[in-house]
Parts: structure tokens; C-alpha cells; sequence
């Protein structure tokens, strides 16, 4: 042969494989919702009408090669879901959501080993970064019905909300509680009429595991949330006086030691986190007075500086996520001279909005959780007494009005998604 070849990729059998424009490509334009990918094929697929999810061959060999193209330019309206049928996605496993939304995008991706699976080669320099699955549970978990308990209340899929389980961690209220590990939960801090720095670890069943101490400065008032998709952070809270002191917490469950500095000291603030590239939100709170200020999280677990005017200022509300693109949820709580009955949504670039009433019975030291993968819920409280009433969040960030009579009645709790299964 003579000649110079150009753009091709070596197969691990040492096979040329074919450049895009030497592929196979389908003459029938894709329109259907679902597609099952050849290997050396191209497809040019139209979403005009539906979202199409793309099943990628279940067992392709090194240097394997397949091209998308948008067809109609709808993929902005109707994204492209790829399936990767067991395999990883760019060093990612198959549980992770991987979509193109880009309105004219084409995508070449080869498939490399087992460790990277599938690699774009080429994806018009808009790559989406994969999302990992959501949580479907969650946990209720400790507070106060008159003494300080450690009851928990798991929530299925479908946003029930269980009876009580007896207690397996120190009983105790005020403390915090995330995500981590895509799949578990923490709870941790807290107070048993002194404070603590007891930390319990969830499973992805909801076991709650036995007690865990000596990370980071015992407080009450601190709040998790997740962020860089696997991790958690506490911060801010109450030794004695209110504190700015955050920990991190990384994807196995260990807890960092103590690091401060960022954001004005409070206790009681609502944290969750949002957006698609995992970042995290903390806002309102009590320091010396109620706050209705905020500060973003990086997906790197940094706290930035307040964010003042967002919202009634308040402290002990609840938060969630909902949606499917990373939107969050911000919930009761207690003013000044009033309990809140307001709700702010939090869109995935971290943008507060402004009030809006709330459905529901208002009220302050609840706890929220995502379930069902894009809904949450918040539940318990204190109104004049403690409470168990519950009010789901949809998928549209909407306040339901009251569930109530599941769990025993009390205050001062946490909660936090569990099970990427549901």
C-alpha cells in the first residue's frame, strides 16, 4: 500500500478503524426514542419529536468507533441519552446519566478499555460531564420529642415516609446530615444537652451504623450538604458562641478535620446542594440576629463569601434538591416575630429567588431530603409543638400541602437521601 493514512484510530487487533467519514452510516435517519448502536456505524439522529436514548454495544473491543450527529438541530429541545450498556463512559460507570443537549452537536467516541470504556474523541468541544444517578431514599433521623432521641424514619421512592426505627446512634437534636458516596449518608454533631461531635454513617439499605467520635469540633446547629457529587461538608454551628467552622467529608465517610474562615459565623443555616457539576449552597441562619444571606460551595468543597438579600431572613428551615438539572429548594424556618411560610428555589447556577408562599403548615427545625430521584420532601418541626407532618416537594420545586401522623413528633431533626436503587 502506499500512500499516507491519516486520522484513523488502531484497533487493538491492530485493524484500522474506519475516520467518521469512512464509516457506515445508517441511511434511515434516526426518529425513534431509542436506538441500539452498531460499532463502525454512523447515525444521524433526529429528536424533533422525542428525547432518543442510544443503548451502546454491550461488549465492544479496544478502538471500537461510533459517530451521532444532530440531525435537525433539536437536541437543545430533545436531548440524546447514551446508555453504555455495562460499560464505563469517559472512566465513569454505567449508573451515571450521560446526555447531549447541544442544539447541531455531532459525537465520536471510541472505545478504549475497561477502566475509561467509551472516550469522545470529538463532541463539537461541548462535552457534558456525566451526572451521577440520584438518590431515590431517604432518612429522618434524630431530635427532640420532649428529650432528645435518636429515632430515624426511612422515605421510599415514592416519598412515604416510614414509622419510627428504634434508635442505634446517641440520642441528640440540632445536628447535621448529607449525602455522600453517591449512595449513603452521614448524620453527625449535634447536642445531648452538651455538645458533640458523634458521627453515625448510613448504608445504601438505611442501616444506621453505631456511633463514631473525635472529628472536627463538637457543636450543635451545623448543616450538611453534598457536593462534588461524592462528597459532604458540615458547617458553621454553635460551641458556645456561633462558628464558621466547616469539615469536610469525603466519599468513604471520613470526616476532615476542622477549617474556618468563610462566611459570616451562624448556626442553624439551610444547606443542600445544586447544579450539575456538583456545587453546594448554604443560606439563612441565626449569628446575632437572623441572616438572609448565602454562599455558594465549589465542587471542590471551597466556601465563598456572603451573598447578602436573598429571601426573608430566617433560621432553622429545610432544604432539598428537585428537578432533574440540579434546581434546589429552601423552606420554612423561623423570623424574627413569626414562623416563615415562604419557599425560595435555587436554580442550578446557584441563583436564590425571591419568596413565594408556601403550601403547608409553617415551621422551623425540620429536616429535608431528596427521594425518587427529582422530588423531595421536608418533614417534623416545631409550629407551638412538635410536630411529624410532612409536605412533598415535586419535581417543579411545588410545596404540597400536609401529610401527617407517621413518626414520632419532634424537632430538631436532620435528613438526608440514601440508594441510588429504588
Amino acid at each position: 500500500m502506499s500512500g499516507t493514512v491519516t486520522s484513523n484510530v488502531f484497533k487493538a487487533s491492530g485493524v484500522i478503524a474506519a475516520t467518521p467519514g469512512g464509516l457506515d452510516w445508517s441511511s434511515a435517519v434516526i426518529t425513534g426514542s431509542t436506538l441500539s448502536a452498531e460499532t463502525g456505524r454512523g447515525y444521524f439522529i433526529n429528536t424533533t419529536s422525542n428525547i432518543c436514548t442510544i443503548t451502546l454495544p454491550a461488549s465492544p473491543a479496544i478502538g471500537d468507533q461510533i459517530v451521532f450527529a444532530d440531525y435537525a438541530r433539536t437536541w437543545a429541545t430533545n436531548n440524546v441519552i447514551i446508555d453504555s450498556n455495562g460499560n464505563n463512559f469517559q472512566g465513569d460507570p454505567d449508573s451515571y446519566t450521560v446526555d447531549y443537549d447541544t442544539a447541531g452537536q455531532s459525537l465520536n467516541i471510541v472505545y478504549s478499555d475497561a477502566t475509561k470504556g467509551w472516550i469522545p474523541v470529538s463532541d463539537d468541544a461541548v462535552a457534558d460531564v456525566p451526572v451521577a444517578p440520584p438518590t431515590q431514599k431517604g432518612i429522618f433521623g434524630f431530635g427532640n420529642t420532649g428529650s432528645v432521641t435518636g429515632v430515624t424514619n426511612l422515605v421510599n421512592s415514592s416519598g412515604v415516609v416510614a414509622s419510627d426505627v428504634s434508635a442505634v446512634g446517641t440520642a441528640r437534636n440540632n445536628l447535621g446530615s448529607a449525602t455522600y458516596g453517591f449512595d449513603k449518608a452521614i448524620f453527625a454533631f449535634g447536642s445531648t444537652g452538651s455538645n458533640v461531635n458523634t458521627r453515625n454513617l448510613v448504608n445504601n439499605s438505611g442501616v444506621v451504623a453505631s456511633d463514631a467520635t473525635g472529628a472536627g469540633t463538637a457543636r450543635n446547629g451545623p448543616t450538611g450538604a453534598k457536593y462534588g457529587f461524592d462528597k459532604a461538608i458540615f458547617a458553621f454551628g454553635n460551641t458556645g458562641s456561633v462558628v464558621n467552622t466547616r469539615n469536610l467529608v469525603s466519599n468513604s465517610g471520613v470526616v476532615a478535620a476542622d477549617a474556618t474562615g468563610a462566611g459570616t459565623a451562624r448556626n442553624r443555616p439551610n444547606g443542600v446542594g445544586y447544579g450539575t457539576t456538583g456545587q453546594a449552597i448554604y443560606a439563612y441562619g441565626y449569628g446575632g440576629g437572623y441572616l438572609n444571606m448565602s454562599n455558594l460551595v465549589t465542587n471542590q468543597g471551597v466556601v465563598g463569601s456572603d451573598v447578602s438579600g436573598v429571601g426573608t431572613a430566617r433560621v432553622g428551615g429545610a432544604s432539598s434538591t428537585y428537578g432533574t438539572t440540579g434546581q434546589a429548594i429552601f423552606v420554612y424556618g423561623g423570623g424574627l416575630s413569626d414562623l416563615i411560610d415562604k419557599f425560595n428555589l435555587v436554580t442550578n447556577v446557584g441563583v436564590v429567588g425571591s419568596d413565594q408562599t408556601a403550601a403547608g403548615t409553617k415551621r422551623q427545625a425540620l429536616g429535608g431530603t431528596s427521594y425518587g430521584g427529582d422530588k423531595g420532601i421536608v418533614g417534623f418541626g416545631e409550629i407551638a409543638s412538635k410536630s411529624n407532618l410532612s409536605n412533598k416537594i415535586s419535581s417543579s420545586g411545588v410545596v404540597a400541602s400536609d401529610t401527617s401522623g407517621v413518626g414520632s413528633a419532634r424537632d430538631g431533626i436532620a435528613a438526608a437521601g440514601f440508594s441510588t436503587s429504588a
